[in-house]
């Protein structure tokens, strides 16, 4: 059996998305308008999407649904 391979990330889930999301942003201002930019934002808009869910998870004021 194979192991897994397993490391401990440095940033947490939020920098990195949030760094991916800014990325992402630059590199689409440097296009022309068209199919690949439009990629590249809906990937942005999706990690913004994503922080927002894990904070929501994460807060304290979270219950369940009724």
């Amino acid at each position: 059996m194979q192991k897994r391979r397993r490391f401990k990330q440095t940033t947490t889930l939020d920098e990195r998305l949030a760094a991916e999301a800014a990325r992402l942003r630059e590199e689409a201002r440097t296009l022309a308008p068209g199919r690949r930019r439009e990629m590249l934002l809906r990937q942005a808009r999706q990690d913004e999407t994503a922080m927002h869910i894990a904070a929501w998870l994460q807060s304290p004021g979270l219950r369940p649904p009724t």
